[in-house]
């Protein structure tokens, strides 16, 4: 995970607490995780997020905490922090609706896979997931691109408190984990990687190799390659393929949602505390 993190100062409202040790157990296991490439890593981050976010409203609750962001020369870097909050939710609700979205199509298409028996008259079917695959791509592009702001704007972090620091901290791993979600959603990262091993697949096809390993890790864009491999070739084994593949799919999506509602909730009332405590 590329982000910038920044010594604390001696003044980290109880310092000896061992919430403040559960904070920073939990961050270095979420830098040290790097970007998850499959639904289970990503599942577990998520939870690992989940938990940091509701010990740091644990340590929203000590006094000490509470008179150091409301200081006057913290204001400035709690209202960003606030700002990027509020940008964090809008991404984990855009995850959460392209997550529905290719939910529904994989449930349409699994439903019309049932009812017919035989592999003809299906490619309109399935040119109606990848149109909607297509368009959930383009929202999630722009998410990707609204997290790279926020990110930026950690960049140049000037001279903060300890509480400050935790919170650009949590802040720069939320970031992360949520572009890990996102390439996932998409399958970007591994179409990506394939793009550029095509151009010289003969000579590395050790490397091409690992890619597709990548791609069948990836519940959501192992179905969509089934479905395009469908489409080609009006096959009943494709067919078996393709009704296998966005099974595992739907599964994965489940587990994905589950998190990012539950990490959206923390996020949430984790947001709440910080303004409640600078409005009084």
């Amino acid at each position: 995970m590329a982000a910038s993190y920044h010594a604390r100062s001696n003044s980290l409202p109880s310092r000896q607490h061992p919430i403040v040790s559960q904070i920073d157990d939990n961050l270095n296991r979420l830098r040290a995780s790097q970007s998850a490439s499959t639904s289970s890593s990503i599942g577990h981050d998520l939870n690992g997020l989940q938990d940091l976010h509701e010990y740091v409203d644990v340590l929203l609750q000590f006094p000490l905490t509470q008179q150091a962001l409301v200081q006057e020369k913290q204001r400035e870097m709690v209202e960003e922090l606030l700002d990027g909050s509020l940008m964090l939710l809008d991404v984990c609700t855009t995850a959460r609706d392209a997550l529905l979205q290719t939910k529904e199509c994989t449930q349409e298409l699994q439903s019309i896979l049932r009812r017919r028996r035989g592999a003809e008259g299906l490619a309109n079917e399935f040119r109606k997931y990848l149109t909607s695959r297509k368009a959930m791509k383009k929202a999630i592009c722009k998410a990707l691109k609204n997290l790279k702001h926020i990110q930026n704007k950690l960049g140049t972090p000037g001279e903060n408190g300890a509480v400050i620091s935790i919170l650009r901290d949590v802040e720069a791993v939320t970031i992360s984990v949520l572009e890990s979600v996102l390439s996932f959603i998409s399958g970007a990262g591994a179409e990506s990687k394939s793009s550029r091993w095509s151009l010289v697949s003969k000579l590395m096809h050790q490397k091409k190799v690992m890619c597709e390993e990548e791609q069948k890790a990836n519940e959501i864009l192992s179905a969509e390659a089934a479905v395009r491999s469908c489409i080609k070739s009006e096959n009943m084994k494709h067919v078996e393929n393709v009704q296998k593949e966005l099974q595992s799919s739907e599964l994965s999506i489940q587990d994905l949602e589950e998190g990012l509602e539950t990490l959206s909730r923390r996020m949430i009332k984790t947001r709440v505390t910080v303004l409640n405590i600078i409005s009084c």
